[in-house]
């Protein structure tokens, strides 16, 4: 694909396009014109990263208890969330990429819940035989990947991006916990972060909640 083919299949105009993949708006113009040419490297990491953001833009649904599926390993028998989700990495027995709040206790952010349910993954398919396993995604860019003791989690500003995604139908508590956490250890600052262009409005609400979640 070239540029312009990447950008229409996203359905975005020059300026989200280079919003999203943080390059200067001049130089999309400049690529497309034919002005100059980018760099083979940078067309294929950028076909990489476009293609992986249109295989995850699956709408996704919480998974409903079914009695023929195989339960994971329950939260409230692990006193850490690492020895969780290592129970849980273990049983599925297969490639994942755990994400949000998994992610986020992952990261350090956010210390989950004991009634916890949910697990959110990028895998394949066939882990909706699990009980609870939530499959967000097949494929999540490796740039966008973190592993400590053996478990691979989406890095803080993906984990951002997949709850704006999927605000609709989470419990925000933990990314609002965490993005708090970010704002004051980073000396009252968001710098660092870059929410995808078409959730700037909803980002905009999610941090002021964030900036405040301590004193509420």
């Amino acid at each position: 694909m070239d540029i312009r083919e990447m950008r229409n299949r996203l359905g975005e105009t020059q300026s989200e396009f280079a919003e999203r993949y943080h390059i200067p708006f001049r130089t999309i113009q400049n690529w497309e014109s034919g002005v100059r040419v980018p760099p083979a490297y940078i067309t294929n990491l950028l076909e990489e990263r476009v293609r992986a953001d249109l295989v995850n833009r699956k709408t996704a649904a919480l998974p409903k208890y079914d009695p023929k599926k195989t339960d994971l390993p329950k939260r409230s028998d692990f006193i850490g969330s690492f020895a969780w989700l290592r129970a849980v990495s273990e049983q599925v027995g297969e490639p994942i990429v755990f994400a949000l709040d998994e992610a986020l206790m992952c990261q350090g952010n956010f210390g989950g819940r004991s009634d916890e349910y949910i697990v959110w993954v990028y895998g394949d398919d066939s882990l909706s035989r699990f009980n609870g396993v939530a499959v967000l995604g097949n494929h999540v860019s490796p740039y966008h990947v973190q592993e400590k003791n053996g478990l691979r989690y989406t890095d803080f500003n993906r984990t951002l991006a997949d709850a704006l995604a999927n605000e609709s139908i989470l419990d925000m508590q933990g990314i609002t916990e965490a993005l708090s956490r970010y704002y004051y250890k980073n000396g009252n600052s968001f710098a660092g972060l870059f929410p995808p262009p078409e959730y700037e409005e909803s980002f905009a609400k999610l941090a002021d909640e964030a900036v405040h979640y301590y004193n509420s």
